[in-house]
């Protein structure tokens, strides 16, 4: 009799996640429709294609990924609601200073000094947790990486519309600045941690990851305020693309991957070095094992190489189309070389001659250092066709 109601209990199970399923698709295929219809007249065939990919994508994501529901959830409520005021303003970008929740809370720039706050607030979080040895303390900290990166995306979505607002000329997807895709990059490697968080269940590490993040969240802070870069410009014409939206993307979830890993390496080295001085440490009881650590480091780093591959190809054909060769031996398009290369052998040599550990972990550190430079040390010091990532 157990054994008919369990087998009843799973059906129904199966029945109502399927039913989920059906609505998010359905919810994500009209906010699609809806956006064809709004704005399907400015939209160029491939535009379209990205559309439906992304449609499709998010889709899957949602399936693969029931947390990512929650968070569309609430980006879209936000956002919309961002929208509507904006509307009730007769669409005026000078709305953002009269509307209280636009000023307060989810105009751009506000939605992103609230996700830079939680940001910091999830570093501080994960290491009282991880020092207090508090699994509550924890659970906040990713419940506020969580919002962090809520916030980040409704920014990223209000600052769309906003773009168009001050001018329809300006208009455009907010990945084309610097100080647009750093916010990119804070978003996307959270989000990556947060899964890999929940897949491996422990959060012993979310204080290494969110240490990257929270260094971007610093560089963004001084950008904003030393050099006013949040201030939405016109796009410089090589960027009028279709490329911009899938490449850029692409290209910061290498990163990300890459970015995730130096810093599981660098918990890896600490771990490595506490156990040998101190088997009994308290930290080495709250830690994941060196095991589960390298292999996350594999994993990110595979993840990443595949995106950053898919997005070095982008860039090729894109420089086809806007400076009419694949490549030019720009200092940007040759540091992308180096660090897909150095990404490769890292791969390579874990494959082939089975190394792991603390070498790998320190590669992958010293990979962080190269990305870095490729990322941003070539916009401040080095010129080229990729000039507008001047800082």
């Amino acid at each position: 009799m157990n054994t008919m109601n369990s087998t009843v209990e799973m059906t129904a199970s199966k029945k109502l996640f399927s039913i989920k399923d059906s609505i998010w698709a359905l919810l994500v295929i009209a906010g699609a429709f809806y956006a064809w219809q709004s704005f399907g007249h400015i939209m160029d065939a491939y535009e379209d294609g990205i559309l439906v990919g992304s449609a499709i994508g998010l889709i899957l994501l949602g399936r693969f990924w029931p947390s990512i529901k929650t968070l569309s959830y609430a980006v879209a409520t936000l956002s919309l609601l961002a929208l509507w005021t904006y509307t009730q303003h007769n669409n005026q970008i000078s709305a953002n200073e009269q509307a209280f929740f636009l000023k307060f809370l989810i105009s751009s720039q506000s939605a992103f000094m609230w996700m830079s706050a939680l940001f910091v607030l999830s570093t501080i979080g994960y290491f009282a947790g991880l020092i207090a040895k508090s699994d509550f303390t924890t659970k906040i900290a990713s419940i506020l990486a969580w919002s962090g990166a809520a916030f980040g995306l409704v920014g990223m979505m209000v600052r769309w519309r906003e773009s168009y607002l001050i001018n329809p000329e300006y208009g455009h997807i907010p990945v084309s600045s610097l100080y647009e895709v750093f916010i990119l990059f804070a978003v996307l490697t959270t989000l990556m941690y947060l899964y890999y968080e929940q897949k491996i269940r422990t959060r012993s590490m979310g204080g290494f990851v969110m240490l990257i993040v929270s260094a971007s969240v610093a560089f963004l802070l001084w950008y904003t305020f030393d050099r006013g870069a949040h201030e939405i410009q016109p796009l410089v014409p090589a960027l009028k693309s279709y490329w911009m939206k899938i490449h850029v993307p692409a290209n910061f979830i290498g990163y990300g991957g890459f970015s995730i890993a130096a810093m599981v390496g660098l918990a890896y080295v600490l771990t490595e070095k506490i156990q040998l001085k101190n088997p009994n440490s308290s930290f080495l009881r709250a830690m994941p094992s060196l095991e589960s650590m390298d292999d996350l480091m594999y994993k990110t780093i595979a993840l990443g190489f595949a995106f950053f591959t898919i997005a070095t190809v982008l860039g090729a054909m894109w420089a086809a189309e806007a400076w009419g060769g694949y490549w030019s031996w720009d200092p940007k398009e040759t540091w992308a070389l180096i660090v897909w290369l150095n990404y490769a052998a890292w791969l390579h040599i874990r494959m082939s001659k089975g190394w792991r550990g603390r070498p790998m972990a320190l590669w992958a550190l010293i990979g962080l250092v190269v990305t870095t430079f490729a990322f941003l040390g070539v916009n401040m010091f080095l010129s080229g066709l990729h000039s507008y990532g001047e800082l």
